[in-house]
């Protein structure tokens, strides 16, 4: 289980370099399409090793599985949102759906639970519950549209790749600066310090999503091709 651990350390670290050198990179460009390929395969690796850990060491359970299937499930439905559409895909999708919605749902009954309790700092407990599962069920009711619909295009194809991409790089972040705060020297603990950089991807995500959805530069982005 040690191996384990080291694996998702290592996995979350790269993850969050390849994160940073696609936002960073000319959408499109060879360097943009590969960091964020194996951007999703450093994710998928955090997010199972995440969850054994969870699973079989009962290392927070109710925060860490979840955070692991929506994590996985965030950087799979954004790369298959640029892939062409086909019969496997729509069952992917329909699965993907399922997921999303039941991590929401149960991270949303913690949240409200913790919130219930009234316990001191009962705010700070509830808020990644409520965050998975306002997430999970906004992701998964933006599934049920697709399918209803039959499929996206332009703007609110890539849109849908972005903001998943970035939300997965969000949680990285969120499980490495603040989760592990107590690695970082004594001077580094500064709540406001270790929040910038979940801030900067935050702002990152805004503004991509404004020059694909309302500024309409989705054009000018290349390698992305209508299905």
């Amino acid at each position: 289980m040690k191996m384990t651990l080291v694996v998702h350390i290592l996995a979350g670290a790269l993850g969050l370099v390849l994160g940073a050198v696609a936002l960073s990179a000319t959408k499109g460009a060879r360097l943009h399409r590969k960091s964020g390929i194996l951007f999703v395969y450093v994710m998928l690796t955090m997010s199972v090793s995440g969850v054994m850990m969870a699973s079989l060491r009962g290392v927070a359970p109710a925060v860490n599985i979840p955070a692991g299937l929506l994590t996985a499930y965030l950087v799979i439905t954004a790369l298959t949102t640029l892939r062409p559409r086909s019969a496997g895909s729509r069952l992917l999708d329909l699965g993907a759906m399922l997921v999303a919605f039941g991590v929401g749902l149960t991270s949303l009954a913690l949240g409200l639970e913790a919130l219930a309790n009234g316990v001191k700092g009962n705010w700070i407990l509830a808020f990644p519950f409520l965050m998975f599962g306002v997430v999970g069920l906004s992701a998964g009711a933006s599934d049920l549209r697709m399918l209803r619909s039959g499929g996206l295009g332009g703007a609110s194809r890539l849109a849908r790749h972005v903001w998943r991409m970035c939300f997965a790089l969000f949680v990285a972040a969120m499980a490495f600066f603040l989760g592990q705060a107590d690695v970082f020297p004594k001077a580094l603990r500064i709540p406001a310090l270790l929040a910038l950089p979940l801030l900067a991807v935050l702002l990152s995500m805004l503004y991509w999503l404004w020059r694909v959805r309302i500024k309409g530069g989705y054009r000018a982005v290349i390698g992305v091709q209508e299905s």
